[in-house]
């Protein structure tokens, strides 16, 4: 909420033409909402100064102005001095707010022109712009209430590069479900494929409050960008081919182990130091040495073949084996 008002004190510039046909009803209906609107019929006795009650009263004491603008006020030398006035104040920040409201086709004048006015079409049923002069003197607004933030915003995830939150989050996901599926179906002598299937990663999706929408063109981001691939189906509903049972590239798999993994390094290291020390022995010997999932060692194997440290046969059904280990490799674990 805004900061309040003190006490609500109002003072009201208008012509004495609009008093009976708009500002006595008007002021009326504003102390009715609590706010203390000062009009000079009600205000001013026999007696009393005019200049005095005016400017040392009426001016003075206000927090807010309303000038009620017409085809009589905004040639009238009295509005246009109690306006001055109200002006300065405002800029000395003694006034917090001055409010022009147009009940007649007529000039703004300009030092009001940069300011928000309320234009009043029928004198006689004014209720929408009364609550919004309101609202504006108490400091509020007429806007829906604040919710809960979609919860994978307070999800702490990195970002990856050229990627959002939510692309960043449903990489990660399909890379823990494929880790999981590793976990699962890992074979004793060689890699196997981990089909994600799209479905269970949009269960996960939705608990973050992200929708079906979001969830499947961030899939087709991350197809495009090569973290992951995968047929598509027609659906039917949505009228469009969507990505299905996917698998995550290469690439992907090592932004992923990079950005989440902390000892990325000294994992690789250890693979390749078993690939040394147990030359020879198969490809299970080393799933046996390396306290990992036998996905993230197949990554590894995979990056130190592209790197040229090792080179492997992979059989169709799944069987790996390393026939070749570079000098260079040999070197750099010494």
């Amino acid at each position: 909420m805004e900061e309040n008002i003190k006490n609500h004190k109002v003072f009201i510039i208008h012509a004495s033409e609009d008093k009976e046909r708009f500002v006595l009803d008007f002021a009326t209906k504003l102390r009715s909402k609590g706010i203390d609107a000062w009009v000079d019929k009600w205000e001013i006795h026999p007696g009393n100064i005019l200049i005095d009650k005016i400017f040392e009263e009426g001016i003075k004491n206000a927090q807010a102005v309303i000038i009620v603008l017409s085809k009589y006020s905004v040639v009238k030398p009295w509005v246009r001095e109690e306006l001055n006035i109200s002006v300065v104040r405002r800029i000395q920040k003694k006034i917090k707010l001055i409010i022009p409201v147009v009940i007649d086709d007529c000039q703004v004048p300009v030092c009001l022109q940069s300011t928000v006015w309320v234009k009043i079409k029928n004198l006689e049923n004014y209720e929408a712009e009364l609550k919004e002069i309101i609202m504006s003197i108490y400091g509020q607004r007429d806007r829906p209430s604040l919710g809960k933030p979609p919860r994978y915003t307070q999800t702490e995830i990195d970002v990856l590069p050229n990627l959002t939150k939510v692309d960043s989050l449903v990489l990660k996901l399909s890379c823990e479900k494929a880790i999981n599926l590793s976990r699962e179906k890992a074979i004793e002598n060689g890699s196997v494929y981990y089909d994600i299937d799209t479905n269970t990663i949009l269960e996960q999706i939705l608990d973050f409050d992200i929708s079906q929408e979001e969830f499947y063109e961030s899939l087709e981001i991350l197809n495009k960008r090569e973290y992951l691939e995968g047929p598509r189906a027609f659906n039917a509903t949505n009228r469009r081919a969507e990505i299905i049972n996917y698998r995550i590239t290469f690439y992907g798999f090592d932004e992923y182990l990079r950005a989440y993994i902390m000892d990325y390094d000294s994992i690789l290291k250890s693979v390749a130091s078993q690939i040394v020390n147990l030359n020879g022995e198969g490809i299970s010997s080393i799933y046996k040495s390396v306290d990992q999932p036998q996905i993230i060692v197949d990554h590894f194997l995979e990056v130190l073949e592209s790197r040229g440290d090792i080179k492997s046969i992979k059989f169709i059904n799944g069987r790996v084996s390393i026939f070749e280990i570079s000098p260079e490799l040999k070197r750099k674990l010494r």
